[in-house]
């Protein structure tokens, strides 16, 4: 039985190699059989994300490069080039197969700033809320060694925590991991199965990229340990293999699967339940411990009757009853200070009172785990 047969949420991750034909421009047949099989997935209820090496690739062959440059300033001209041939690409064939699609470039500093995260994150979920299939990709033209994440199999796993994806997909040149390279031992074996972050398998993967993307076994095994991390799975297949992402959700076993641990909603919540230190707290009336504890509702503003600490938006706060003792735990969607401004006002105020309308709840029932 395949990853993604129950998954939702899932994020695509494709090579530079396939994207672009192995460094001859973009591949406009291989876009258009992923949007098709994307397409297909769409329709059956699924929601993707799509993760796409290949805008150096194309700026190269653009600008008439055979070799991969080294000079940061050349890297970066060749991704801008490159950038406007890939999303246009990916733009025209999900249309073509009815799909809606938006373009989403980040950097590293964008995931390691709570706010640029969360704001990262709601517009991403904005988009899949929308049926717009997000195209994600490193954003080249501006990124350094210090703000870069090395290499797309690391951003697809940051994107599957950040969307809470239920898995991810990595389509590459290879069918999968083998438990040595098998063009010099003969004796390699093929993993088909095995659980995320096991140090074993990073032994096994080792090796380096191609000429043309970076990274290489090794990064995407690196890249499964980190999206089992917040419960997702991870799927390592042969990119061209026919109709790889539409059998893989029929429940098709292809490419190496490796399992997390740790159930995504559990592991979300244990992280929170985890926490030691509350950046703050709110106490709530006893029509919200009805709402939270009996109806497995959101926290919202009206219910809270006091605001204590100064807290961030993406903080994990703690819940009190009436009583002092804690209910529940959760990510606040409101800093401390706008918190004590909608604290008994209904959402229909939020916009006069912050200047702005954001979530209505102060803490989504997704966000929140009772004590």
């Amino acid at each position: 039985m395949s990853l993604l047969s129950s998954a939702r949420r899932i994020v695509v991750k494709v090579g530079s190699s396939l994207v672009t034909n192995e460094g001859r421009g973009v591949d406009a047949e291989a876009i258009a059989n992923w949007s098709r099989q994307l397409a297909a997935l769409a329709n059956d209820g699924r929601e993707l994300v799509m993760v796409s090496s290949g805008a150096i690739a194309e700026g190269m062959k653009r600008l008439g490069w055979t070799t991969r440059p080294k000079e940061l300033h050349e890297l970066q001209a060749a991704a801008a080039v490159g950038q406007m041939g890939l999303a246009h690409m990916y733009e025209s064939q999900l249309r073509a197969h009815g799909l809606a699609s938006a373009q989403v470039l980040l950097t590293h500093a964008d995931l390691a700033d709570r706010e640029r995260y969360l704001n990262a994150r709601s517009t991403l979920l904005t988009l899949l809320a929308h049926r717009v299939l997000p195209v994600i990709n490193e954003n080249d033209t501006v990124v350094n060694d210090e703000i870069k994440f090395g290499d797309n199999d690391t951003l697809g796993a940051l994107v599957a925590n950040l969307v809470e994806a239920d898995a991810l997909v990595i389509l590459t040149d290879q069918r999968g991991l083998y438990s040595a390279d098998p063009r010099k031992d003969p004796a390699a074996r093929f993993i088909d199965n095995a659980e995320a972050g096991n140090p074993e398998l990073e032994r096994m993967a080792g090796g380096a990229g191609s000429s043309i993307g970076r990274g290489g076994m090794i990064t995407k095994i690196l890249a499964a340990k980190r999206a089992a991390g917040s419960g997702a799975g991870t799927v390592i297949a042969w990119g061209r293999e026919p109709d790889v992402l539409v059998r893989l959700a029929r429940g098709e076993a292809i490419g190496t699967a490796l399992h997390a641990a740790t159930p995504k909603l559990q592991a979300r919540k244990q992280w929170m339940v985890d926490h030691l230190q509350m950046r703050g707290a709110v106490t709530v009336d006893a029509g919200a411990v009805v709402k939270l504890r009996g109806e497995g509702k959101s926290l919202l503003p009206i219910g809270v009757t006091e605001v204590q600490g100064d807290f961030h938006r993406g903080d994990v706060i703690a819940v009190l009853a009436p009583d002092g003792t804690e209910l529940a735990r959760g990510l606040a969607n409101y800093s401390g200070a706008e918190s004590r401004l909608i604290a008994r006002k209904p959402s229909s105020e939020f916009e006069g009172l912050l200047g702005y309308a954001a979530e209505p709840e102060l803490i989504h029932r997704d966000n929140l785990v009772l004590r």
